[in-house]
């Protein structure tokens, strides 16, 4: 350890093993509170009155000039009436405790009293090669299903007709597929530079 010298102005210098020694021997103890806090209260107890505190005294009022009997009691503010939602909002022109929860719709009009059904859309015309493809592609496998369930024999020709019917529907499905490249004339896509 290096040799311990008096800083200028005469004040011996700090002994660091015994600082240390003091923070070890504190380890884990809470401080004391300064003087005048108040002890910590855990937020469960927020809400329950505090045991150590005294009641504040009344204060003296000064005299009240001649009591007026009110015109009408004012009703019992509700919990959370203090809060401001927005202009407008809350005890004024709506009256008490119309906040945002107590909103209504209004009422609607008779003209608009008839509930709109809007037409099922209309299927596209699908085309006849269309069709066919689609029964070929349907078709070829449930052939072949219903030979195998109902144990017929097995020819070339039925085989042909489900694998080729089916290949031959998807082949033309996929075929006849757009690109998407070539409308270049179509008016949905927006604004073209």
């Amino acid at each position: 350890m290096a040799e311990h010298e008096e800083s200028p102005g005469g004040v011996p210098p700090l002994d660091e093993e015994a600082a240390w020694a003091a923070i070890v021997a504190g380890y884990g103890q809470e401080p004391p509170d300064p003087p005048g806090a108040r002890p910590f209260r855990p937020i469960e107890n927020l809400m329950l009155p505090e045991e150590d505190v005294e009641p504040e005294p009344p204060a003296v009022a000064p005299p009240a000039p001649e009591p007026q009997a009110p015109a009408e009691p004012e009703p019992p503010r509700a919990l959370g009436s203090s809060v401001v939602f927005a202009p407008g909002v809350g005890v004024g022109a709506a009256g008490p405790g119309s906040g945002p929860r107590d909103h209504t719709p209004a009422e609607p009009d008779e003209k608009d009293e008839g509930h709109f059904v809007p037409p099922e859309p209309e299927l596209p015309q699908a085309d006849t090669t269309a069709k066919f493809a689609w029964l070929a592609v349907v078709g070829g496998p449930v052939l072949l299903l219903v030979a195998v369930l109902l144990q017929w024999e097995m020819t070339w020709w039925l085989t042909a007709l489900g694998i080729g019917g089916f290949l031959g529907g998807f082949a033309t499905l996929v075929a006849r597929m757009s690109q998407g490249d070539d409308e270049d004339d179509d008016p949905g896509r927006g604004a073209v530079v």
